[in-house]
């Protein structure tokens, strides 16, 4: 009697693609700061970090009906702020952590990228208070990215991290020009819709009409002040973004007197100057 064998046939897994947000990379021009490079290459490489964005993206637009809360978001905070602290360089305007620790510049590069990608990382707790909740949560996630530092420099560039983020909330306080720099960089994230004002999808209100009116955000030297911010428009709502959002994080943020905000509107028919914005004497 002769026995038979049966075999199995092994089946494929099915494929399983990782998140968006799990794939992309935060590209910034590190300009050879070395720290600068090595703390994004462990931000890319961190799926826990990767994951939190994950996270705060799935609350911001699925369960609260916000904008986009993720990379994309985090990614343009940080071109902004880089930006603006490279044109304040230019201008002899010395960063907060060089003229107060005596640290280098390439330090205060790091600050304000890491806070302008960490600093909504409480809203994976939630909405309310995720500025003081990111603070917590980022607390070691920075010591883990900053450990080939002594712990002297580490625990400088963690506390001024860690005030630029607590500092972007609408009544912070900026104390360093880092941190004025962030606030500023996040609330200019407000173009093709991309408004940090909540409004309810579907409903016509000044929220959602402002919120598609801002077409494109464009930062240079000025001319009169280190900074110029040009926006430009298809309609005159757009405007209350800027004064609602724009213009109240950059009051009080302790880099107003290097800003000029010009606003221009094109229909269609051309840019054309529509109000030097905001100005403020140096």
């Amino acid at each position: 009697m002769s026995l038979k064998t049966t075999t199995t046939k092994k089946t494929k897994s099915p494929k399983t693609s990782l998140p968006r947000t799990l794939t992309r990379t935060i590209k910034l021009p590190v300009e050879g700061n070395d720290l600068l490079e090595s703390v994004l290459h462990k931000m890319n490489s961190s799926r826990e970090i990767k994951t939190l964005w994950r996270i705060i993206n799935t609350n911001a637009i699925q369960r609260l009906g916000m904008t986009d809360h993720g990379p994309i978001h985090f990614q343009i905070v940080a071109t902004n702020s880089l930006i603006f602290l490279r044109l304040l360089k230019k201008a002899n305007i010395e960063p907060s952590i060089v003229k107060d620790f005596n640290l280098k510049y390439e330090h205060a590069e790091v600050v304000v990228v890491l806070a302008s990608l960490l600093h909504d990382i409480g809203m994976t707790v939630n909405r309310k208070g995720h500025e003081e909740f990111s603070v917590v949560l980022v607390s070691q996630l920075l010591k883990e990215l900053l450990e080939e530092l002594s712990i002297e420099d580490r625990t400088i560039i963690i506390s001024e991290t860690l005030h630029a983020i607590i500092s972007h909330r609408s009544e912070g306080q900026p104390l360093t020009l880092e941190a004025g720099i962030v606030r500023v960089a996040d609330a200019l994230d407000m173009s093709k819709g991309r408004s940090r004002i909540p409004y309810e999808r579907g409903r016509i209100d000044i929220h959602s009409v402002s919120a598609m009116a801002v077409d494109t955000i464009e930062i240079s030297q000025g001319t009169e002040h280190p900074i110029e911010v040009d926006i430009v428009m298809n309609h005159t709502a757009g405007i209350f973004q800027v004064d609602d959002l724009l213009k109240k994080k950059l009051t009080g943020s302790g880099i107003e007197q290097f800003v000029e905000i010009r606003i221009f509107m094109d229909k269609g028919d051309g840019r054309q100057l529509f109000k030097d914005f905001y100005q403020k004497k140096i």
